[in-house]
């Protein structure tokens, strides 16, 4: 396996799991008081457009040659950086 298939192994797999883990949230928007429904579905629709564009990254990351993959990789890199940050930010918003 070459080093850019298994990053794209690795960030297709952390995607899922962000996936899982934003139904998750979802799912307890769903149950929660209509007062904060609204806020909590707020934050879920950011983590979903921030989902589609770490997806397109990862998507023209896939695309490029094997030679250009380590140009692209800074962009993914911040793309992830900034989903992983929201995630942090959004599970600790949903446990008060």
């Amino acid at each position: 396996m070459s080093m850019k298939d298994a990053y794209v192994k690795k960030l297709q797999s952390k995607l899922d799991e962000w996936n899982a883990e934003i139904d998750k949230l979802k799912a307890k928007a769903d149950s929660a008081d209509a007062d904060v429904q609204l806020e909590y579905y707020k934050k879920i629709e950011e983590l979903r457009t921030m989902q589609d564009e770490a997806n397109q990254k990862l998507d023209e990351l896939k695309k490029a040659s094997d030679d250009a993959w380590e140009d692209l990789k800074a962009g993914v890199d911040n793309a992830w950086d900034s989903l992983s940050s929201s995630f942090k930010s959004a599970a600790s918003h949903f446990r008060r």
